[in-house]
């Protein structure tokens, strides 16, 4: 990545072109998010504001949950990642979501040592560039504070460098180091189970690299990071009642009753959908047909990826006994590692994306839940290595007629990829941003009216509800309520019991909702008479009697 360079008495590094171009690639990235952080783009949402209330509830010291709000599976790392900022500058959607930017561009980093170290410095500093761009999918999954994604990906990434390292005997601290993989692996278990098909495969190859270690105090220090991380997580679990473990609730969450939707409807939405979308090949609503192209290639590029590194394997073991002696510490092993990570970042995107297809929303709603494989973003080196070896091949004149005709439609492929990927990320910074900026503006012109004239105690919908406690930093409470003016969804439940022993609650309602018209009902012939006023696509009620029909 760099040479040592002694300029006037000092020794400061070199980039080479391929570091330099991936780092200006990397930069303009970080920027890009930057910009779109500080504006709040996407928009923010309530689920989001529950972990910025949490962060603010952590840096005052009056919580410490381990998990959301509500939920018993999904862990609270950003939360407290956040909380140290939200305590000094207050809450703000840019202030919660600053360590997700800094995660992204520990994303970047790591991901481009990997790939360098597996395949090549260009390619790395292509990936780099694939990644650096980013629509609304992309970069909501990667800037948003919900949980999970943000920070399983880098964990995964340093992990398998550990791997490399250790197999390739570079690593020094080698108990130390896979004592660090262990405590990655509970930390990403405890943040957020959708990672486990790449903690298995990544597990698999440090076992591959040092079998013979584990056996001994390196086996011990694994176990030990793995319980260190994991820890707030049993111990949550040890205390909960019967049913609401992890486990108990997880599955709850992902069991859905009727007929189940065919295999066929699944796997076009996992594939023709939820692929493009994931990679940012597509708009946030939705995939047009000349989109889909990336889906059907995908397990395509999947298998050519996993024979390519079984074949890098056995020619690694068919290598001449002097040039493996020449590659140091880590001989045979060394050499090996890098086709096992490919291999293992083959299978880790497999098996997510037959976790995903299993699931009936890959098939009933294919957009919302298309963030599920962001995670796929880790096999995007080995998964687009075929196409830059057969097209590096045919450029260099290395090949047969059939061979220079591959190399030809992989670098097509490859270069339709980054068009595409770059048309959407422009249609997105010049045109898509405009209505999350004006979503926001209604959410702080609502949430500055209520902090500065009342009510304080407020019911509204779960849309409505935590954005506006976090907007006001608390000033202003808010319970949730379904559209027939029923309990909803209140994940933490002192703002639901603070609001219900208010004497005069008011209303806060979207213009024309269908909760806006049952409570006119409601109020009936008081509707005229209570104060009303409309702020930023809100109606605000404040009736002289609290309506509390569940009462």
């Amino acid at each position: 990545m760099s040479h040592p360079e002694q300029h006037r008495g000092r020794w400061r590094p070199r980039l080479d072109r391929p570091a330099l171009a991936a780092l200006l690639f990397g930069l303009a990235g970080v920027v890009y998010r930057l910009v779109l952080t500080l504006f709040t783009v996407p928009v923010s949402n309530s689920d989001e504001a529950t972990f910025g209330l949490a962060a603010l509830h952590i840096g005052q010291g009056r919580e410490r949950p381990v998990f959301l709000y509500g939920q018993h599976y999904m862990g609270m790392l950003e939360s407290y990642l956040a909380a140290p900022l939200v305590a000094v500058a207050g809450p703000s959607w840019p202030v919660l979501r600053l360590p997700m930017l800094a995660l992204y561009a520990v994303f970047l980093y790591l991901i481009h040592r990997l790939t360098r170290r597996l395949c090549t410095p260009w390619f790395a500093a292509f990936v780099v560039g694939l990644l650096a761009l980013g629509p609304e999918r992309v970069v909501r999954d990667q800037l948003t504070v919900v949980g999970g994604r943000p920070e399983v990906k880098p964990a995964v990434l340093l992990m398998l460098l550990i791997t490399v390292g250790l197999a390739a005997g570079t690593v020094h601290r080698r108990r130390l180091a896979v004592g660090l993989f262990g405590l990655l692996v509970g930390l990403a278990v405890w943040s957020d189970w959708l990672i486990l098909p790449y903690l298995a495969v990544a597990g698999l190859a440090l076992v591959w690299a040092v079998r013979r270690e584990l056996l001994g105090w390196s086996g011990l220090l694994l176990v030990a990071g793995v319980v260190v991380g994991v820890a707030p997580m049993i111990i949550d679990n040890l205390r909960a009642g019967p049913g609401d473990d992890s486990l108990s609730v997880f599955r709850q969450v992902s069991t859905k009753v009727g007929p189940q939707p065919p295999w066929s409807d699944r796997i076009r939405g996992g594939l023709l959908e939820g692929v493009p979308l994931a990679h940012g090949l597509c708009p946030v609503d939705g995939c047009g047909r000349w989109q889909q192209w990336f889906g059907v290639l995908y397990p395509v590029l999947l298998l050519a990826a996993a024979a390519l590194a079984v074949l890098a394997y056995r020619r690694a073991a068919g290598a001449p006994r002097a040039e493996r002696v020449g590659r140091g510490a880590g001989g045979l092993r060394g050499a090996r590692v890098g086709p096992v990570v490919q291999l293992a970042l083959v299978v880790g995107a497999a098996l997510t994306l037959l976790s995903y297809v299993r699931s009936p929303l890959a098939a009933t709603s294919p957009l919302d839940n298309a963030r599920y494989l962001s995670v796929l973003q880790l096999s995007l080196p080995a998964v687009l290595w075929p196409l830059w070896v057969a097209a590096l091949t045919a450029w260099r004149g290395t090949s047969s007629v059939l061979g220079r005709f591959t190399g030809a439609l992989s670098a097509a492929v490859l270069a339709a990829l980054t068009v595409t990927t770059l048309v959407i990320t422009v249609l997105f910074a010049a045109t898509g941003t405009a209505a999350s900026r004006t979503e926001e503006r209604q959410a702080r012109e609502l949430a500055a009216a209520l902090r500065a004239g009342g009510p304080h105690e407020v019911y509204g919908d779960y849309w409505t509800c935590n954005r506006l406690i976090f907007n006001t930093d608390e000033s202003v409470v808010c319970g949730v309520l379904d559209g027939n003016l029923s309990p909803g969804q209140n994940r933490y439940r002192p703002y639901w019991r603070q609001v219900g022993r208010a004497e005069r609650p008011g209303y806060v309602v979207e213009i024309d909702s269908p909760m806006d018209r049952r409570l006119r009902r409601l109020l009936a012939d008081r509707a005229d008479a209570a104060p009303v006023r409309e702020v930023g696509g809100y109606r605000v009620y404040h009736p002289d009697t609290p309506v509390r029909p569940w009462r």
